[in-house]
């Protein structure tokens, strides 16, 4: 094996899965390296657009290395499968429709299709958001134990949009906790004032949450078409559970 390649796949993968790059000798570490070759490691994963410093202090994704994950996803069974069903849910329901993967404490928007619709949800594709924020994040979350979710969210209080937003860890077990009782996560302008969003969780051979399908448009259209709250939360569980049946998903035919 060449040493420096796995020392950085080593700090990529610890970066995606949620870990700060505050501390660098903690870093070291986690890793096994010293200190000395994760400012390395660091330097010239940016200097690549692999990696992207943050203004409070460590990195994140950087802008070359989620093209690379997408051109790779591209290609894959889950992003295949989500093609054939998002255009039918989005047209159907005249919102719009995303498919959402976890990326360290981050929703991660990989696919989108919109309606025609003038007035919907507008996530651009390649979006990250703090997962706790977003119904696809939550249901990707409520998979998770809690001490995942710790390490990926990071110390309380956590980030808030909105008054909204669950700011401990109390309040978002809480929130999680009900989304998996009923299956589907539902936001009622809790990260984009004005939207509603519905999501639910693709899972994939062994059972695990892998992704997320979500629908999101004004919540105006909620009020006015008394149905269409009922018909979204049913149309978004049938999208996700075909491309979990896909995945083979061995808990499809219990739900």
């Amino acid at each position: 094996m060449v040493s420096p390649v796995v020392r950085a796949l080593r700090l990529l993968r610890f970066i995606a899965e949620g870990g700060s790059t505050a501390n660098l000798s903690e870093v070291g570490r986690r890793i096994e390296v010293n200190r000395v070759t994760v400012m390395r490691l660091l330097a010239t994963l940016e200097h690549e657009g692999m990696l992207d410093a943050l203004p409070q202090g460590g990195h994140q994704a950087g802008l070359e290395l989620l093209k690379l994950s997408s051109r790779v996803l591209a290609g894959s069974d889950l992003v295949g499968f989500a093609r054939q069903v998002l255009p039918r849910l989005a047209d159907s329901l005249q919102l719009s429709a995303y498919l959402v993967v976890l990326d360290g404490g981050h929703a991660l928007y990989l696919l989108r299709h919109m309606p025609a619709a003038s007035l919907v949800s507008n996530i651009q594709v390649g979006s990250r958001v703090p997962a706790h924020l977003t119904t696809p994040g939550r249901m990707l979350l409520a998979g998770l134990s809690e001490d995942e979710q710790r390490e990926r969210l990071g110390a309380e209080p956590l980030v808030t949009a909105t008054p909204q937003s669950p700011a401990s860890y109390a309040r978002l077990g809480e929130i999680l906790a009900a989304d998996h009782e009923r299956g589907c996560a539902w936001s009622f302008s809790a990260y984009e004032p004005g939207i509603d969003s519905c999501a639910a969780p693709v899972r994939d051979a062994t059972g695990k949450t892998v992704a997320a399908i979500s629908v999101a448009g004004p919540a105006q259209r909620f009020e006015q078409d008394g149905t269409l709250r009922e018909r979204a939360e049913r149309e978004v569980k049938r999208a996700a559970r075909d491309v979990s049946a896909w995945l083979g998903d061995p808990g499809r035919l219990r739900r």
